[in-house]
């Protein structure tokens, strides 16, 4: 007597399934929603970067015009001009060194490396954080990431295994220059132990880590906003 019964709820269910259905799948992916969704965002802040890079290139031609008759525009921007170096607005080209960090690699059959769990198969934020450091601490006199000028109010921020940088998304690998001593810089890399522990990562897991000296490489200026909304001048 229970066969039929089950039977009959059975055909209901399925016919309640497909009538909410309607032709379409329940479990519909969202992955290519939010592929879209990121890439339009994406696009948006280019947009947003042209527009600003235009309205500080006005800026400046008018300061620059009204320096030419106002004598207290002109000193003041003579000591701007003085400091751009040091604040990373002008680009720097010399010897240096590449770091290059990297994802582990997937195996073809799925499987991880014995004892590895998924966060040790990936750079983490501190990760990339500790080679600035230690870049910084070596004497770098200018540093960019994936091509981005870093200074001194950049922010390292990791997004899962992406690295977000003036409001742009960057996949590994994760590619950092710096300009200076190459010699003191590799030091001050090998002697980092937050370096270090990625380096053993590295080697246990799989993860890419590269160092690569250069004779002469180009750092750009920085091209980002200045705005400290949140200093103030001590008093």
């Amino acid at each position: 007597m229970l066969v039929p019964i089950v039977a009959l709820l059975a055909g209901l269910l399925v016919t309640t399934t497909a009538n909410t259905a309607a032709g379409t799948e329940l479990r519909n992916d969202r992955r290519p929603e939010l592929t879209n969704l990121i890439e339009k965002r994406q696009q948006d802040v280019s947009a947003a970067e042209e527009r600003a890079d235009r309205l500080r290139r006005d800026v400046e031609a008018l300061t620059g015009g009204i320096g030419k008759t106002d004598a207290g525009v002109a000193q003041q921007q003579g000591e701007a001009a003085d400091r751009e170096a040091a604040a990373g607005l002008t680009a720097l080209r010399g010897p240096g060194v590449t770091v290059r960090m990297n994802d582990a690699p997937r195996r073809p059959d799925g499987t991880r490396p014995a004892n590895a769990s998924a966060d040790d198969l990936v750079v983490h934020q501190q990760d990339v954080q500790a080679v600035v450091n230690a870049l910084w601490a070596g004497g770098a006199e200018a540093m960019m990431i994936m091509g981005v000028r870093i200074i001194a109010t950049s922010a390292v921020r990791c997004v899962g295994n992406t690295l977000l940088l003036d409001g742009r998304v960057h996949s590994p690998p994760f590619v950092i220059t710096a300009i200076g001593d190459p010699g003191r810089l590799q030091r001050s890399l090998d002697e980092s132990g937050g370096v270090r522990l990625f380096r053993n990562a590295a080697a246990d897991f799989g993860l890419g880590y590269e160092v690569r000296v250069e004779g002469d490489v180009t750092v750009p200026a920085y091209h980002g906003s200045l705005a400290l909304p949140g200093a103030k001048v001590p008093e």
